[in-house]
């Protein structure tokens, strides 16, 4: 019988799926241009939303979701990529790897695009309080910043294919779903005490998550249409 163990909150997975959502509008909308670019701002505050929610719950949030959990070191790695570290039930150190890397970028994204201003369709909220150089330089950043993001996307959706097609082991469901199914012919090759460390996702968990999210909506609105 396979043993099922809670890995993903609820509050991290829903993170996931609506930044998912939030970089599809986002990416979406700027190729569409125009009035679409209000928008564009929309989803770019929404990600900011997110990313600053991710960040403070990576520090009071569940067992797998908290950074000291999986933040990889070179050792760690190294013994990954000659494959003689032990399974995880979170993030594997490559994996880990790509969480800091892509929350790195997305937060480069959204805070130059605070300052952007294209002369045509949009103006960041902050590009006021800037020098014209300054502006110029962030728009730069911003621009070519997006084509990090789409590497790093492109990547994370090849390692998910990679890890389901050649190692078996879905990596959406989990997401989805918050647990991971260990057969128990797979538990040797697991540490004792990281099969011990089931994420809480109960009641108390999900009403702290929703106070932080509030929060840090309510202070992005405010700092947003306060500009």
């Amino acid at each position: 019988m396979k043993k099922i163990i809670r890995v993903w909150d609820l509050p991290i997975r829903l993170f996931h799926w609506l930044l998912v959502l939030c970089i599809i509008g986002s990416i979406t909308s700027v190729n569409l241009g125009g009035n679409a670019m209000q928008w564009h701002a929309y989803f770019g505050y929404s990600v900011l939303t997110l990313l600053i929610f991710r960040i403070t719950w990576g520090f009071m949030g569940s067992t797998h979701a908290r950074f000291s959990s999986f933040f990889p070191n070179l050792e760690q790695t190294l013994n990954y990529l000659q494959g003689k570290a032990p399974n995880v039930l979170g993030h594997n150190p490559l994996g880990a790897l790509s969480v800091f890397a892509l929350l790195l970028v997305l937060s480069v994204q959204v805070l130059t695009g605070l300052f952007v201003d294209d002369e045509i369709a949009f103006q960041g909220p902050f590009a006021k309080y800037v020098s014209n150089s300054t502006v110029s330089l962030l728009s730069k950043v911003h621009y070519w910043n997006h084509w990090l993001i789409y590497t790093l996307m492109t990547i994370h959706i090849a390692a998910i294919i990679y890890y389901k097609t050649f190692k078996g082991e879905d990596l959406i469901t989990p997401m989805i779903s918050g647990d991971k199914e260990i057969d128990p012919s797979e538990e040797a090759s697991y540490l004792p005490s990281d099969l011990g460390r089931a994420s809480k996702d109960g009641a108390l968990q999900r009403g702290m998550a929703l106070v932080l999210l509030s929060l840090v909506a309510v202070v992005v609105g405010y700092l947003i249409t306060s500009s």
